[in-house]
């Protein structure tokens, strides 16, 4: 299924012009730099020789973090210039230049670390989610609101060729479990679940609604009610449900149950919940779901390394 709701990418970088950052996006990375930056108790010091450091790869992955660096460097240490080698997104080998920094040794020296870091973390993140898009074979790969380094996070993984889902809580509106027992204490879906659907503001979030289910049964309830009140506005929009820790093999058949009743073509199946990287050869194969959310493509991701040297410029 293409043009999937999950992709956000949109809201953090300004349309049509390549290589800026959003408002939005731009406040995210300042607050984490801050926070880098104060805790390494680093800043611009505008002193010592010129020199040169140029930071090399020391594995495979795919290259990210060009944004935020480069706001560290334009905003935070200004004595300092900055050359990229490699384009965001770009696949680089051992040995590989990534890019150099000019300016007073000082500067260079103390923006080093910080440096790393985000190039490190981010390039290890949009590296492992490009390995389970290669593996999920067609599927989605999403990653959850479960981050590290909030949209900085998200922005890898869309680097890495996956999906951010949603970048905050008022994103888009998500229907969750609890919010279903709020509405029937007794814990019957069958109120519950098209009472909801029939609260929702259908001209603000039909474009982009989660549903949270736990069975076949709860998403047949979700997409019949989505169905007749979309038809009732001579809406298209599908509803995302999201199958919750109901494994490959029931999705798989809630699946079939949904064509079945002819109301596959109202929804978006998002399997969530579990989702290990081992199991999407099985997710792949038999589950029948659009995307699958895990956090594991960003929680779960080692740095890729890199590092620096300096000589003379």
């Amino acid at each position: 299924m293409n043009g999937l709701p999950h992709d956000r990418s949109h809201l953090l970088i300004e349309p049509g012009l390549t290589g800026t950052p959003t408002e939005l996006f731009q406040k995210s990375i300042k607050r984490w730099l801050n926070a880098h930056l104060s805790d390494d108790l680093a800043f611009d010091e505008g002193t010592g020789d010129i020199v040169e450091s140029v930071a090399y790869s020391k594995s495979t992955g795919v290259v990210c973090g060009k944004y935020p660096i480069d706001i560290l460097i334009g905003d935070f240490f200004s004595t300092c210039k900055i050359h990229w080698f490699v384009e965001e997104g770009e696949r680089v080998s051992d040995g590989n230049r990534i890019l150099s920094l000019t300016g007073p040794s000082a500067g260079v020296l103390s923006c080093e670390r910080a440096l790393l870091n985000i190039l490190g973390r981010m390039s290890g993140i949009a590296t492992l989610t490009s390995e389970w898009v290669k593996e999920a074979d067609g599927i989605g790969i999403a990653c959850t609101r479960k981050t590290a380094w909030g949209l900085m996070d998200k922005w890898a993984v869309h680097i890495g060729g996956g999906l951010t889902h949603r970048l905050s809580r008022s994103d888009a509106l998500m229907i969750k479990e609890n919010d279903l027992s709020v509405i029937a204490p007794d814990g019957n879906p069958e109120y519950s679940i098209p009472f909801a659907i029939s609260s929702i503001d259908f001209d603000s979030n039909a474009m982009f609604t989660v549903i949270e289910v736990q069975d076949s049964g709860q998403a047949i309830l979700a997409a019949n009610a989505w169905s007749k009140i979309q038809k009732t506005r001579n809406g298209l929009e599908p509803i995302v449900i999201l199958l919750d820790n109901m494994g490959p093999s029931a999705c798989g058949r809630t699946d079939e149950e949904l064509r079945k009743l002819e109301l596959r073509e109202w929804c978006i199946l998002e399997g969530s919940g579990g989702v290990n990287r081992g199991d999407l050869v099985a997710w792949a194969s038999m589950s029948g779901v659009d995307v699958i959310s895990s956090s594991e493509v960003n929680m779960g991701s080692k740095p890729l390394d890199f590092s620096m040297l300096v000589g003379d410029a």
